[in-house]
Parts: C-alpha cells; sequence; structure tokens
C-alpha cells in the first residue's frame, strides 16, 4: 500500500485557512492499544495508578463549605469571641459627604427679627431741604419746617430759608450747630404683624403702644399705609419716604387683600360688592370678593382693593348693612402676613423686594 505524499506546511496551512483539514479522530492511537496488549501478556495492568488526593488546608475546606444560615445562639458566639471592632457607619451629612448638606433649621421658638433688611438706596437729585432733614430721620416733616422758620438750619454756612433747594450728596446740612448726614446708601425695610389695639403713629399723646415700639429704633422710619386702631395685619416700615409715597398713592393701584369676619348677608353683599359700591369719596370696586362661612352665622368676606381708600374696608361692609367683628390685612401688595405672629417682625424676601422695586420704577 503506498503513502500518501506529506503534506507540505503551505498546504496544511491552506486547509486551516479553508476549513477543509481532515480533523484526526479521537479515541485510543494503535501504538496505544499494542502497548495495552503487551501489558496485559505480561500480567501488568494497563490503568494507571489514580493520583493519591491533594492534602487541603483548612482554610480551602472552610473557603469550599456551603454557607449555613447562622443561628441567633451562633451569632451570639461569634459576637462575643469576635477581636474585629465594628467599623462606625459613615454618616452622609459630615464634610466630604457626595450628598447635599442640610442647611440649619431655624427653630420654631425663635423670635423674628425686629432689625428688618436693607435695600441698596439710589441716588436722589436735588430735593427741598426739609426734606432732606425728614429723611435723615433727624427731626419730622413737621419739625423740619419749624427748624427752617426758626432759623436752626444752615446749609454750607448761610441760614436756610424755606423751600431752598439742596443736593443731599454735595451740600453740608447742619441742625442747631451740628452736621446731619443726608447722604443715604441704603434703605431699611421692615414686615410688621400689627396686633389690634396698636397705634400706627410715631407717638402718641395718650401714652398707647406704636408700631415703631414693636421694631428696633431706626432714624427716618416710616410707616407704608396705615392700619387703623383695631385692624391687624402686615405693615410696611421702610426710611425711604419716596418708595412709601410711590406704594401708597391711588394712581399706582398696588392691591391689598383683607379679610373681614361678620355677620350679615355675606353671599349677597360680596355679589353687591363686585359690581360696585358708592361711598361718600367715590365708587368702590373691589378687584375681588370670596365669601366663606365660618359657622353660628358668621362669614369671612376676603376682599381685595387697590384704591387705597381710609377706612375703606370698613366703610365697604357698612355700605353693605355687614357688621365687623375683626379685620386683617393680609396683603399688601407682593407682601403676605404669612405665619407672622401678632407683633412680629421681619425683613423682606428676595421675591417681595424684586416685586416692590419694579412697583416704584413704574410708578415714578
Amino acid at each position: 500500500m503506498t503513502k500518501p505524499p506529506k503534506k507540505t506546511a503551505a498546504e496544511k496551512k491552506g486547509e486551516y485557512r479553508r476549513g477543509t483539514q481532515k480533523k484526526t479522530p479521537k479515541g485510543p492511537s494503535a501504538r496505544g492499544a499494542a502497548a495495552r496488549a503487551a501489558n496485559e501478556q505480561r500480567g501488568v495492568p494497563s490503568v494507571a495508578k489514580p493520583k493519591p488526593p491533594r492534602e487541603r488546608s483548612a482554610r480551602d475546606a472552610v473557603s469550599r463549605e456551603k454557607p449555613v444560615a447562622a443561628t441567633p445562639d451562633a451569632r451570639a458566639a461569634r459576637a462575643d469571641t469576635s477581636d474585629r471592632t465594628e467599623r462606625p457607619k459613615r454618616n452622609r451629612t459630615e464634610t466630604g459627604s457626595s450628598k447635599r448638606r442640610l442647611k440649619p433649621q431655624r427653630s420654631a421658638d425663635a423670635l423674628p427679627s425686629k432689625a428688618g433688611g436693607t435695600v441698596k438706596a439710589e441716588r436722589e437729585g436735588p430735593m427741598r431741604v426739609q426734606r432732606a432733614l425728614a429723611r435723615a430721620g433727624v427731626v419730622s416733616r413737621r419739625g423740619a419746617d419749624q427748624a427752617v422758620a426758626d432759623g436752626r438750619v444752615q446749609v454750607n454756612g448761610a441760614v436756610a430759608t424755606i423751600g431752598q433747594v439742596v443736593d443731599p450728596f454735595r451740600d453740608q446740612i447742619m441742625l442747631d450747630g451740628t452736621p446731619v448726614i443726608t447722604r443715604v446708601t441704603s434703605h431699611t425695610w421692615i414686615v410688621v404683624h400689627k396686633p389690634a389695639a396698636v397705634m400706627t403713629t410715631r407717638k402718641d399723646p395718650e401714652g398707647r403702644t406704636t408700631v415703631f415700639d414693636l421694631v428696633d429704633d431706626v432714624p427716618g422710619l416710616v410707616y407704608v399705609g396705615r392700619l387703623d386702631f383695631m385692624t391687624e395685619g402686615v405693615l410696611l416700615l421702610t426710611t425711604d419716604g419716596r418708595a412709601a409715597h410711590a406704594l401708597t398713592h391711588p394712581s399706582n393701584e398696588v392691591e391689598r387683600t383683607y379679610v373681614a369676619t361678620v355677620r350679615g348677608d355675606a353671599v349677597t353683599a360680596a355679589k353687591v360688592a363686585r359690581r360696585g359700591v358708592q361711598l361718600e369719596d367715590g365708587l368702590v370696586i373691589p378687584r375681588e370678593v370670596v365669601a366663606s362661612p365660618l359657622g353660628g352665622r358668621r362669614w369671612a368676606l376676603e376682599i381685595t382693593i387697590a384704591e387705597g381708600k381710609t377706612h375703606e374696608v370698613r366703610r365697604l361692609c357698612d355700605a353693605l348693612e355687614l357688621e365687623v367683628e375683626r379685620l386683617v390685612r393680609t396683603r399688601f401688595g407682593p407682601v403676605r402676613l404669612g405665619d407672622l405672629p401678632p407683633g412680629g417682625a421681619r425683613a423682606l424676601n428676595s421675591t417681595e423686594r424684586e416685586v416692590l422695586e419694579a412697583l416704584m420704577v413704574g410708578g415714578r
């Protein structure tokens, strides 16, 4: 039998690439079979001795064992015999945490600030000397008029006259020989919750409590929108007299919201009020009127107005034949009363400040 010619390396390589090579059948080879047959004739077993099992270490034996649920007694025993100290849990609020740190919360029992906040003041042009004195907070507007009339005021070394125009940033003003600082760079704004039986005035001849007794003493502080003696609610105080005038002028139509606790036919009164009510000083048409029952023939009448007439809401309720038991102003422009306690004070927030500045710019 002729043996086939041997294949060159190149031919074998080509077969492997094409996948046409012949695979060698698996199984015992002829040489192996002959060797086993010779061993059997001599009585030598052809089966190879099995290798002795490898000795496993204690560590391997433990790692290969299947985990078994530990009983409470086993866990307790392991905890007693363990020498390792328990790793403390990481506090995610500590410095270096990937989470955002929480801001410190203000205590609910903490009293609101009485100092309020400041707003940058725009430079004003020339004004009358009386107004410059009143803005500086050294005297009231009437007191400034009287001081100028008495010759107690000097401008740049000369006695001032009534109606004289000065520049607060350039002229030197003196009152009774004392220099007056009229260069105002910032204004103070304070939000106050005025309680009932408190006067909205600087000083009361009868010695009653005023809204200025509820806050820190700030020179030149004035109120924005008066509240009568028994009316409660939000009240703005500021050292910016021009802003106070702009916010209370009827032409700017700054909205105020009141909640009146009344007795009477509030449903019919609300319908009539929406069409307008004629008062002694003109027609009043509320922006919004909502009546809500309180029980016991009492109603909460929420009224939003923008005219700014004196005692407007009380006179409106009287014209509608409603008896007012309590009156609270809950909003003045963008400033809301919120949860500010009676007699409390706070500063303006950023949103309130931006809206008020926009209202003042529009009202100039």
